[in-house]
C-alpha cells in the first residue's frame, strides 16, 4: 500500500517562497501521478499541479509561474516549489497519487501578510 507523508509546511511572509516535500513509501517512478492540492478555509479543495512518471507536468492557473512541481527518483520524493506567496495562498497543502485514491495528510501553509 503506498503512503504519502508531507512536510515543510509552516509560517513565511507575503512575497516569501517555501518548498513542500512528499515522501512515497514506494519507488516514486512506480507511481504514474503525482499531484499537489490545497485546501483553502471556505473553498472546495482546488488541484494545483500533476507530475507524471514520463516528466510531463502541468499546472492550474494559480498555480502557473509560480508554483514548481519536481520529482527526484533517488530520494522517493516529490516536492512542491512555491515562490511570491501572498496571504490567498494560506491553507492546508495535500500531497496525492490520484489514479490510486491515495493522500497525504496534508500540511499547512500561513502566508502572513
Amino acid at each position: 500500500q503506498v503512503q504519502l507523508v508531507e512536510s515543510g509546511g509552516g509560517v513565511v511572509q507575503s512575497g516569501g517562497s517555501l518548498r513542500l516535500s512528499c515522501e512515497t513509501s514506494v519507488s516514486i517512478s512506480s507511481v504514474d501521478v503525482i499531484a499537489w492540492y490545497r485546501q483553502i478555509p471556505g473553498k472546495q479543495r482546488e488541484w494545483l499541479t500533476s507530475s507524471h512518471k514520463t516528466g510531463f507536468t502541468n499546472y492550474a492557473d494559480s498555480a502557473k509561474g509560480r508554483f514548481t512541481i519536481s520529482r527526484d527518483t533517488a530520494k522517493n520524493a516529490a516536492y512542491l516549489q512555491m515562490t511570491r506567496l501572498i496571504p490567498e495562498d494560506t491553507g492546508v497543502y495535500y500531497c496525492a497519487a490520484p489514479y490510486i485514491d491515495t493522500w497525504g495528510q496534508g500540511t499547512q501553509v500561513t502566508v502572513s501578510s
